[in-house]
Formats: C-alpha cells, sequence, structure tokens
C-alpha cells in the first residue's frame, strides 16, 4: 500500500426524511441568530418554507442563486448578508446555490448550513467556483465547506427525472475521477466506489417510480459519499474540462457532466487500471476495458443526453475550450495533449462512442 494523507473534513451530516425539521436546532448549535436563505429563483419558494421554518432565526431571503456562481450575483449576496447583518447562510437547493453560500462564505467567513435537493456533492467540498468574464476559477478554502449538511430525501421527490439522471452522474464523475486522482488513498477508493455503486443503482427504481422514496436516499447517500470524495483529492481532466465548458460557454453543470465523463474516463484509461477496475466493479461491469463505454450507456439508458450539441455547445467553440483546457497545468494520470483534448470533444460534440 503506498503512502497517503488522508485529512476528514468536519462536516456534521443530518441524514434521513424529515430531517428538515432539525434545522432550527442546527443554527442554535452553530450559535447563530440571522440566517440568509439562500435559493435559485426556481426554488424561491421552498427558501420562503425554510425562513419561516426558522421563525426569528431568519435574517432574510436571497433567491438569486445562478449556475457557474457569476462575480456578480456572489457581490450582490455578500452585500445582502451584510445589509441584513447575518451571521450564517442557509443554501437549500443544487450545486449553484451552495456555489453561492460559498462565495459568501470564502469573505466573510460565514458558517454555511447546506440543504442539497440535487445530488451535485458541492455540499461535502471546500471547493468554490466563480465566472468572471467568461471564465470560471475554482479553488479550495477550507472556510467555505458547510459546517453541517442536511440531507432531506422528502425535499427531491419532485426533482425532475431528467435532472435526477444528470445530477447522479454528475455525482458519479466526482468520485470515478477521484479514483485515479494522485493524492487519493484506500479510504477515498472505497467512498468512490460505493458511491458510484449506489448512485448508479439508484437510477432503475427511480425511473419506474420518481417518488421511491428509499431510492431517494440511496441517491443522496451516493451524492454524500461522491462529494466527499472530491472534497478529498485534486480534480484532474473530467472537472478541468467541464469548468472550461460550463463557465466559458454556459453550458448546464450536470447535462456537461454527464456528456464528458464518458470521454475523459477514456482519455485516462490506459494510464489509470486500478480506477477502471473499480468503475467497471461499481457498474457490474465484468469487461474492465468497457468502463467508459458502461457509464456513456447508463446515461443514455436513461434518458440523459451524450453530446455536447444537444446541450448548446456551439462547434465553433470547441477550438477555444481544447485550448482553454491545456493552457493550465494540473495533475492528470496520462499528459494533457491539446490534439487528443480536441478529438476528445469532437467525439463529445457527436455524442460518439468514447476512445483513448
Amino acid at each position: 500500500m503506498k503512502t497517503f494523507t488522508y485529512q476528514a473534513a468536519p462536516t456534521r451530516v443530518v441524514f434521513g426524511a424529515g430531517a428538515l425539521q432539525q434545522l432550527g436546532d442546527e443554527i442554535e448549535r452553530l450559535g447563530a441568530r440571522r440566517a440568509i436563505v439562500l435559493s435559485t429563483p426556481e426554488q424561491a419558494a421552498s427558501a420562503e418554507r425554510v425562513a419561516a421554518l426558522l421563525g426569528a432565526r431568519a435574517a432574510g431571503v436571497f433567491p438569486r442563486a445562478v449556475m457557474h456562481v457569476p462575480i456578480e450575483a456572489a457581490r450582490a449576496a455578500r452585500e445582502e448578508a451584510a445589509r441584513l447583518g447575518a451571521d450564517c447562510a442557509v443554501a437549500i437547493g443544487g450545486g449553484s446555490t451552495t456555489g453561492l453560500g460559498k462565495a459568501i462564505a470564502l469573505e466573510s467567513a460565514l458558517p454555511i448550513v447546506a440543504i442539497p435537493t440535487t445530488y451535485a456533492g458541492s455540499e461535502m467540498t471546500p471547493i468554490w467556483g466563480l465566472t468572471e468574464a467568461g471564465v470560471k476559477k475554482t479553488g479550495r478554502d477550507a472556510r467555505v465547506l458547510p459546517r453541517t449538511v442536511i440531507y432531506d430525501p422528502e425535499l427531491t421527490l419532485t426533482l425532475p427525472y431528467g435532472l435526477t439522471v444528470t445530477s447522479l452522474v454528475n455525482a458519479i464523475a466526482h468520485a470515478a475521477e477521484g479514483l485515479y486522482a494522485h493524492d487519493g488513498n484506500p479510504v477515498t477508493a472505497l467512498m468512490a466506489e460505493e458511491g458510484i455503486r449506489a448512485g448508479a443503482a439508484a437510477l432503475a427504481p427511480l425511473q419506474a417510480d420518481p417518488q421511491d422514496r428509499a431510492a431517494r436516499a440511496d441517491a443522496l447517500y451516493a451524492a454524500w459519499l461522491c462529494g466527499t470524495v472530491l472534497g478529498s483529492v485534486a480534480m484532474g481532466l473530467h472537472h478541468k474540462l467541464c469548468h472550461t465548458l460550463g463557465g466559458s460557454f454556459n453550458l448546464p453543470h450536470a447535462e456537461v457532466h454527464t456528456v464528458i465523463l464518458p470521454h475523459a474516463l477514456a482519455y485516462n484509461a490506459a494510464a489509470a487500471p486500478a480506477a477502471m477496475a473499480r468503475v467497471a466493479r461499481a457498474l457490474g461491469v465484468a469487461d474492465v476495458t468497457q468502463a467508459a463505454q458502461a457509464v456513456q450507456q447508463l446515461a443514455r439508458r436513461h434518458g440523459a443526453p451524450t453530446s455536447l450539441a444537444a446541450i448548446g455547445m456551439p462547434a465553433d467553440g470547441l477550438d477555444r475550450a481544447a485550448e482553454l483546457a491545456a493552457s493550465t497545468p494540473y495533475p492528470n494520470p496520462r499528459p494533457l495533449e491539446r490534439g487528443a483534448l480536441r478529438a476528445l470533444l469532437q467525439r463529445a460534440f457527436d455524442g460518439a462512442p468514447p476512445a483513448a
């Protein structure tokens, strides 16, 4: 076994049906008195419900979270939190809302309570992202890691099935990339494989019944594990490509992860055979060489998009995307070659099978 370092994240997790009712106790545990409640415009009603649940502890609602956290939205949220005298932030929603909470905490160190309603996994990571002038920048900072996460399957029952699929494949991407991270370890590898297994296994019962409570709980469990992996290791090619495509071309976050993951896995497969073996095993695939293809087939079988063209990527942006992805060095099992990345992006644009 190789030498490794593992730093456990100090997030408190409250998990179970009806867990939202414990929010007031969790705010009190933090010693907070004035919480700003964050959401997207689409989930404003959920934010108002949370504010009503908090009563006098709710300082106000800011329902203006936006995908990829534009710097303008982050500044507006920081100003509103300061104006309200907030001493903590409650983020209800997916990765966009959690990301907005992190943008506030990055400058103010306000503690965050995250209430995920998708499977993005951002709530378990100290990773922040901000988009400015069409470029998404990311970083790690302990201040942005939510202090408490409330996983309540009841809050995910109305998540549309299409978004359920892409959100779960997004979670699987976090775990899959963690399996070949240069700073991975046996603990995160166990979490990653189990997270991939649980996420993939939840899809069939949710396709049959999107309100299957047991499957919704399993999906949140998968998101928790996969997010924990992402928060513990370095990101490689997959996340770099997705941040480039999302931030520079405003592509939908979960969908771009769903499209790119099989191609990123195929690109790295020969350089990361142990990781591919775990992915294949988690998906119940006997042939290790088919791990990347199995991920694409999983997405296609459940109706998710499998091409960049289908989610709005302009064909004339592929060269720029390859250039951006290759311009900044970062750890990855296989060296980054602009020509190979451009070919990867073309296959992803066309929805072709993944290939090395």
